[in-house]
């Protein structure tokens, strides 16, 4: 029985590991966690009886210990919660499907503590690779990406040797506004940005695809998650979302990963790494498929792409600001307090005010995070 803890457990990411938990059987799910909704979470819990849940907001863990009190799980709140569920002693891995730099610290405590990182978590990576990776080596544990591009570049090296690769091909599909110009976009509205044509995401990162932000995050994770330079690394639009992103080695050789978009494969491929497990659901069908095509990405007109590569070549706390300011602009924007268009004028400022930290700890990165919400919203 292999036993896990999940983090974000009522986002998209964390429901569909459940349903892989479900589907196979041989999964314990020991802790889980959500930032409010608790009316998820007692669903959870009753159905999953996990040891531990922890709820990022005070009052909904008060309220969601009233609600299980007649069940043996321990509700815990706040950082330390999170903290203390990332670092349960019976666990294997960890999933952190947390949106945010909310689950950079978590997922330190739980390299500490020895578990595999099933990683759902861009930003841990964006932010903090330089600190993340030598201490997985350190402690020895395995980060296994969840992202459907880095489970396929995972799964296309799987057998093959990294020091041989040429460069990475990630994959996009283009978002629900592919093939609009600048002019197009002064006035998309939040439900026309929420329609992406192929995937069913949480709505942070459905936005995220439709500024291209999404992508760049993914260029700068795979940096650090395959050991490879930013030269090496190629973003592609694929407007069926059929591959999932390959890997061209030094003979001119391409591997590639290809499926019909569920998320429920490159999660299922983490957790039984490196094992596979019978997944139902749709199969491609290439007759009715017809045809794969490919772009390139319109970089004159969804700035998060070359923003995104801009942040990673200066390095440093640049990513955190880029990040940062992407999280704090996509919130406004869900909330209707600004256009899809500010988004990058709020990245771009932000940036432009930033004076870089060149290796930043995680107490740099945290404040940094910090004046640039703060900097934000004094403007904004």
């Amino acid at each position: 029985m292999k036993k896990i803890a999940i983090l974000g457990s009522t986002g998209s990411i964390g429901t569909q590991t459940l349903d892989v938990v479900r589907a196979n059987g041989d999964i314990e799910v020991l802790g889980i966690s959500a930032g409010s909704n608790i009316q998820k979470l007692e669903e959870q819990v009753r159905e999953f009886s996990p040891k531990l849940v922890a709820v990022w907001d005070e009052k909904a863990a008060q309220e969601l210990a009233q609600k299980i009190q007649d069940t043996d799980t321990k509700v815990v709140a706040g950082m330390d919660g999170l903290l203390e569920l990332a670092a349960m002693p019976e666990t294997e891995i960890l999933v952190t499907a947390i949106v945010g730099m909310l689950g950079i610290r978590p997922t330190i405590e739980a390299i500490r503590a020895g578990k595999d990182i099933a990683l759902a978590n861009k930003e841990t990576l964006v932010t903090a690779g330089h600190l993340i990776i030598p201490m997985a080596k350190e402690y020895g544990v395995r980060i296994l990406p969840v992202d459907s591009e880095h489970s396929a570049i995972f799964q296309s090296l799987n057998g093959e040797h990294k020091e041989e690769i040429d460069k990475l091909l990630i994959t996009a599909s283009g978002g629900p506004f592919r093939g609009r110009t600048r002019k197009d976009l002064e006035n998309v509205t939040l439900e026309d940005t929420l329609k992406h044509p192929n995937w069913v995401m949480g709505q942070k990162i459905t936005v995220d695809s439709a500024t291209l932000v999404n992508k760049g995050l993914e260029v700068m994770e795979a940096k650090w998650l395959f050991g490879v330079e930013l030269d090496q690394i190629q973003v592609v639009v694929q407007p069926q979302s059929v591959i999932h992103s390959m890997v061209q080695f030094k003979d001119g050789g391409i591997m590639a990963q290809l499926g019909t978009p569920d998320m429920r494969l490159p999660i299922q491929y983490a957790l039984y790494y490196p094992h596979r497990r019978y997944l139902d659901g749709e199969r491609l069908d290439f007759a009715k498929l017809g045809q794969i095509t490919f772009e390139e990405p319109d970089m004159d007109t969804f700035l998060g792409l070359p923003m995104a590569i801009r942040s990673a070549r200066t390095g440093g706390s640049m990513p955190t600001v880029f990040n940062a300011a992407n999280e704090l602009a996509v919130r406004k924007f869900l909330h209707r307090e600004i256009r899809f268009l500010d988004i990058y004028d709020i990245i771009g400022e932000s940036m432009e005010r930033h004076t870089v930290i060149e290796n930043p700890s995680l107490e740099e990165i945290l404040a940094v995070e910090n004046d640039t919400y703060q900097w934000i919203e004094s403007r904004w």
